[in-house]
């Protein structure tokens, strides 16, 4: 009934030990590097973190030009750096024709200053002058400064009856309430100089 095994059959071959394959490669499933095989590897990983490195140093270097040219470029007027409050044919008019005349307004932040001075002075005759010369210098640039649009609005319609002017008196008051060597775009035209269209 029961089948009777020879000992004497050959058996199959053993199998291999637990935590090796057939290769013999090790648990990993892969042969394990030599010492010259990861001495290369590290030599490559090295290289890779320099030459990344000095790719971001390239990079930093490469904005920083840009970056340069995009403000010597704003300062310039060129249109291609403008923002675009500052661009067109319409905003450079404006800017040449506030920066062709001396504007009142831009002395007012020196006489501000001249005039806390005075105030701060104690002296009741600089006191009462500080005051008095605040007060005129208010309303200077307020009529001076009227008397720039109203010039200002007659040059753009005759210029630009076409094109749209909203916000080119704002644009040229702030202009002219900037100290000159502080303007950007800076200025083009001297004082006294025809705007260029």
């Amino acid at each position: 009934m029961f089948r009777r095994t020879d000992k004497s059959e050959p058996t199959s071959a053993a199998a291999p030990a637990p935590g090796t394959t057939a290769k013999g490669t090790g648990a990993k499933g892969r042969p394990t590097p030599t010492r010259r095989e990861a001495e290369a590897a590290a030599r490559a990983r090295a290289r890779s973190a320099t030459d990344s490195k000095e790719a971001r140093k390239q990079q930093r270097a490469r904005r920083a030009e840009e970056s340069r040219k995009m403000r010597a470029g704003m300062k310039a007027g060129d249109e291609r750096y403008l923002m675009a409050r500052d661009k067109g044919p319409v905003k450079s008019f404006v800017r040449d024709f506030v920066d062709g005349r001396v504007s009142i307004a831009e002395f007012l932040l020196p006489l501000l200053l001249v005039t806390f001075l005075l105030q701060a002075s104690g002296n009741d005759a600089l006191v009462r002058f500080g005051g008095a010369l605040w007060s005129t210098t208010i309303l200077v640039v307020v009529l001076d400064t009227l008397w720039l649009v109203f010039r200002l609005k007659r040059a753009l319609k005759a210029r630009f009856p076409e094109e749209n002017l909203r916000g080119t008196t704002f644009y040229a008051v702030l202009r002219a309430l900037q100290v000159r060597p502080l303007r950007s775009p800076k200025a083009k035209v001297r004082i006294g100089g025809a705007p260029k269209v």
